[in-house]
This record gives C-alpha cells, sequence and structure tokens, in this order.
C-alpha cells in the first residue's frame, strides 16, 4: 500500500482501523516530496520536523474522531500560519513571518490535520501559470515541461503528484479551479463569503476566497465542510447556515444542466471541446436534462476583471512600501526613494503592471471610464447568472480552453496568458461557487494532459453542486 497515494477517506478509515499511523502516512509524503519536489517545486517550505511531531501527537491521542485527523494537508503560500514564513511568492515578504494563523488554518488544526508545508504560487497570486513566483516556477507533474496552472500552482501539482493527501489555495479568477484543471484533480472555489478570508494575504478583496484541491469530490467536500463558516474576523464570511441551498440527494435524472454556447467558441482547443462534449453526452444518456442557455455579457468578463482586479490590487498593496512591511531597500536619501526602491526591487513584473493599470483606472478623471463602467458590467453578468438559474440547477463548461501549455509559451504576450481565465473570471465577478473537476486527458508530444469540467452553481448552493459534480465523477470513471 502507498499510503501517500491514498485519498481522504482511504486514509482517516486506515488510521482508525490502525493499519497505519499518522506518522507512516506523512513520512509517506515527505518521502515523495524528497523524491520528486527537487523537479517539481511545488513546496516553498516543508515543515518536516514539525509535521512528524504533529503525527506522533496525534497518533498517542488515537483520537480520529475528525474526518482530517492526522491527514497531510498541504496550504498555498499566501495564507498564513504562526510563526512561519509567508512570503505570497514576493521577495518583499521573503523575510516576513505570520503573527496568527489564518482562520481556515485553525480550523484544520482544531480537526487535527497535520501541515505539512507552504506551497508554491504566483507573485501575490496574480498569475495562470505559477511562473511568475519570485522563487522559481512549479512544474506539471504529468510533464515537467509544461505549467501547472495558477495561482495555486504549487498546491494543485502537489495533490497531483502525490506530495500530500490534499491541500489549500485561493481563487479570485480560477486560482483554484484553473490548476486543477491542468493537473487532474479536484478544486473547489466555494461562494464568495461561504470562507473566511481572515489570514489570507489579499489579492482583490471583493472576489477572493479559500478553497481546496484534492483527489476526489469527497475529499474537495471534508476540507470544505471543515473550513467553511462565519467569521468575526471577517465581515464578508456568512454566518447564517440557512442560506445554504441544495439536495445532497440529488439524482442526475432530476437535474437541468445548462451549456453556455458562449463557452464553445473560438479559442477552445478542439480536442478539449471533444472531451467536454463527451462528457455532456455522457449525462445526457444518464438522465439529465440538458439545455443551452445564453449569457450574454460573459464576453465582457475578461475584460472587467481586469479592470476590477487591477483596481484592488493597486489598494491592497499600497502597504507593502518598505516601511510598514517587508523588504526596504537601501542606499536611499529620500522617503520617496524608500518607497520607489522598496517596490521596484521586490515586487515582480506581472505584479508592477497590475498595481500600474490599477492606480490609472482609479486615478481622476478615469474612475468613471474604467472602474465605475466595470462595476455597472459586473452587475449585468451577475444578473446573467441569476436569469439562468431561473431555469437550470447547475452551468457547465470547460474550465480552461487549452490543456497545460509549456513554459515561456504565454510570457512574452500577457494578453494571451490572461485568455487561460477566459471561463473562470465570470464566477468570481458574480460571487458564485464551481468546481472543476478531471473529464478526460489530451495527448501532446506524447505526454497525457488533464482536462478539466467545470459546474458553476446557485449562490450557497454548495450541497447540490458537489452532489452533483459527484454523480459526474462517478459516471466519468465509470467503463464505457
Amino acid at each position: 500500500m502507498t499510503l501517500n497515494h491514498l485519498t481522504i477517506q482511504e486514509a482517516a478509515e486506515g488510521l482508525r482501523k490502525k493499519e497505519f499511523s499518522s506518522k507512516e502516512l506523512v513520512q509517506s509524503c515527505l518521502d515523495e516530496i524528497q523524491n520528486r519536489d527537487s523537479e517539481l517545486h511545488a513546496y516553498l517550505e516543508v515543515y518536516s520536523k514539525d509535521a512528524l511531531e504533529t503525527a506522533e501527537r496525534i497518533d498517542s491521542g488515537a483520537n480520529f474522531n475528525f474526518p482530517l485527523s492526522g491527514i497531510p494537508v498541504a496550504v498555498k503560500d499566501n495564507i498564513m500560519i504562526k510563526d512561519r514564513r509567508s512570503t505570497a511568492g514576493s521577495r518583499i515578504l521573503e523575510n516576513y513571518y505570520a503573527s496568527y494563523d489564518a482562520t481556515v488554518i485553525e480550523k484544520l488544526k482544531t480537526q487535527g490535520a497535520v501541515i505539512l508545508g507552504k506551497t508554491n504560487l504566483d507573485e501575490f497570486a496574480m498569475g495562470s501559470s505559477t511562473e511568475n513566483s519570485a522563487f522559481g516556477p512549479t512544474r506539471n507533474p504529468h510533464d515537467p515541461n509544461r505549467v501547472p496552472g495558477g495561482s495555486s500552482g504549487g498546491s494543485a501539482a502537489a495533490v497531483a503528484a502525490h506530495l500530500t493527501i490534499a491541500a489549500l489555495g485561493s481563487d479570485t479568477g480560477g486560482s483554484i479551479r484553473q490548476p486543477a484543471a491542468l493537473c487532474g484533480v479536484v478544486g473547489l472555489k466555494p461562494t464568495y463569503g461561504r470562507v473566511s478570508r481572515h489570514g489570507l494575504i489579499a489579492m482583490a478583496s471583493s472576489l477572493d476566497q479559500i478553497g481546496p484541491l484534492a483527489k476526489n469530490v469527497d475529499d474537495a467536500k471534508i476540507i470544505y465542510e471543515a473550513i467553511r463558516g462565519g467569521d468575526d474576523f471577517d465581515a464578508t464570511a456568512v454566518k447564517d447556515t440557512k442560506l445554504e441551498t441544495g439536495d445532497r440527494k440529488l439524482e442526475l435524472s432530476k437535474i437541468k444542466i445548462g451549456v453556455p454556447k458562449e463557452y464553445f467558441g473560438a479559442g477552445l482547443d478542439p480536442d478539449v471541446e471533444e472531451i467536454i462534449r463527451a462528457a455532456i453526452k455522457k449525462l445526457e444518456n444518464a438522465g439529465a436534462d440538458i439545455k443551452e442557455i445564453h449569457l450574454p455579457h460573459s464576453e465582457y468578463a475578461l475584460a472587467t476583471y481586469y479592470i476590477v482586479v487591477p483596481s484592488e490590487v493597486s489598494a491592497n498593496l499600497s502597504r507593502f512600501d518598505g516601511i510598514r512591511y517587508g523588504y526596504r531597500a537601501e542606499n536611499h536619501k529620500t522617503l520617496f526613494d524608500v518607497y520607489a526602491n522598496s517596490r521596484a526591487q521586490g515586487l515582480g513584473t506581472e505584479v508592477k503592471r497590475r498595481v500600474i493599470l490599477g492606480t490609472y483606472t482609479l486615478s481622476a478623471g478615469y474612475y468613471d471610464a474604467y472602474y465605475l463602467k466595470a462595476q455597472k458590467v459586473r452587475s449585468l453578468i451577475r444578473r446573467d447568472f441569476e436569469q439562468a438559474f431561473e431555469t437550470v440547477d447547475v452551468i457547465l463548461g470547460p474550465t480552461s480552453p487549452t490543456p497545460a501549455f509549456c513554459f515561456g509559451e504565454r510570457a512574452v504576450d500577457p494578453l494571451q496568458m490572461y485568455l487561460a481565465d477566459i471561463y473562470t473570471v465570470a464566477v468570481n465577478l458574480g460571487g458564485l461557487p464551481a468546481i472543476s473537476l478531471p473529464a478526460g486527458v489530451v495527448v501532446r508530444d506524447g505526454k497525457n494532459l488533464p482536462v478539466g469540467l467545470q459546474f458553476i452553481g446557485k449562490w450557497f448552493g454548495e450541497e447540490s453542486l458537489l452532489s452533483i459534480a459527484k454523480h459526474t465523477e462517478s459516471l466519468l470513471n465509470s467503463l464505457p
């Protein structure tokens, strides 16, 4: 039995039956990290000693009542863990140590999860390839010459390569779902406000959301249920459990699935389209009611996203100035030199690009023309989803328009990189929940590259969303 290949459910059952210990489970993951991470670079830091000590403590208590008791979990390095370095993949925070646990970390620790370490990401979560990390790129386990997606590429690669049992990521415009699709794992982006953002290093506060990356839908659900809920430290985190909508016992024959025609146009890889349409056909044959829908403002989602996000980035990253937080440049003569040189030296190219764009769109004379107009279009995008959900239970489409692309392939042209998020950003603009799960593989250069299928659910409808995803997962994994 290869312990690090187990799912959460399988590992939890083995721990309860004393077939192996948490320490053995953790050691199995650490051994695989030792074997493969020098090539993949999924982790920025591994807590080997502390992880083994935590596992020993859990074993000695022999209390495996929680689903995550003794289970190794990796954490994206923009989520704070007390007394641990929290870099957000940036040089400007290279030596910053968190003074408190993020709320999601507190909840994982309460459930007895074992934190293995921090995973790599695009700097401040800005990117779709994990090429923008200040500490070097992460590689895709299915083909090390290709990207794992981003910005949660380290977490997705770690799960796919069995360097952990599960992981946490963050999703601002697809940063959980897109790397999940490219690495062949499951990624869940909860409804905005369903999971506390306290302790998440902010990128765009009105869109950021923490969620799980896991080996299957059941595992994603276990982590989601462990971290969800209100929080006094996050005013946007929803406390009222009555807002939960949906049915965890849905049957495929009773669901209506909307397929937006806008998600099957120019730019979609033909092989990816073939796999997604084959999945739709399987669902239809299983009794699901498939309905073509129209999301008329979806074509503006990417442009809207890349006005709203840089604007919030400009505001959120203003604190990293060489005075209050992080790196401070030397050899300065004036206060302005401290600000300018510290940010010039400490921030990467993509971060600078978004800060400049955001500062421009928020400036006098341009605020109404860009930011205010983008917020109005954001409302129209949300209304499209509201109208669609009057007639369907979930919306289905590809997660990413292409499989994993090669390193450097899109680095020269930022717009080509931004197009990797074309099917995911609207979900964040609308605050909706969505999940990506593996739908098949395409062959490129002799390698099998995963393709992800995305379900978009109703607000606070995670129960239905997860139920439908579980049914679909079973259907896609069954023999023809």
